[in-house]
């Protein structure tokens, strides 16, 4: 089995809404960010890459990349999946945590849950999805952007 861990942090900047899980969730600004700025699935693929001792989400998706300026991360998460075959394992489980004080994480769970789940063909038990506040400290307590922590353990297959 391997173990690996992710994070990720984007900016508040214009916008309606935040993506989280590939959940479009309505807040009342959007993020800074080359792609769609998701938080889960970015710090998820951080994340599964470590545990394959393959590098970060920049190496696979460069934001110099013009290819990848707006894109939809589940073609990255998708993209950590094929990997993840190739190389032999498959998810044994994953832990994402969203930390910020807004928008609320806790009514859009589920629907991240099955978005991870299906891109990466997997059981929905596999996945757990929460959120913390930093009791108003840092930028995310000051509401200057969005976090999120991922760890994955990977078995062989």
């Amino acid at each position: 089995m391997r173990i690996g861990q992710g994070f990720d942090v984007h900016a508040f900047g214009e916008g309606d809404h935040v993506t989280l899980g590939g959940v479009r969730v309505p807040h009342r600004r959007g993020v800074v960010a080359h792609s769609d700025g998701d938080v889960v699935i970015h710090a998820l693929c951080d994340a599964i890459f470590g545990a394959l001792a393959l590098g970060d989400i920049g190496q696979h998706f460069p934001p110099t990349d013009e290819r990848w300026r707006g894109a939809d991360s589940r073609q990255f998460l998708r993209h950590a999946a094929m990997l993840m075959a190739q190389h032999g394992y498959t998810l044994g489980n994953a832990d994402v945590t969203v930390i910020g004080e807004a928008p609320k994480v806790g009514p859009h769970a589920q629907a991240m849950r099955g978005n991870l789940a299906a891109d990466l063909e997997c059981e929905i038990g596999r996945i757990s999805i929460k959120a913390t506040t930093t009791e108003n400290l840092g930028f995310c307590g000051r509401g200057e952007g969005i976090a999120a922590q991922a760890c994955v353990l990977l078995e062989r297959l």
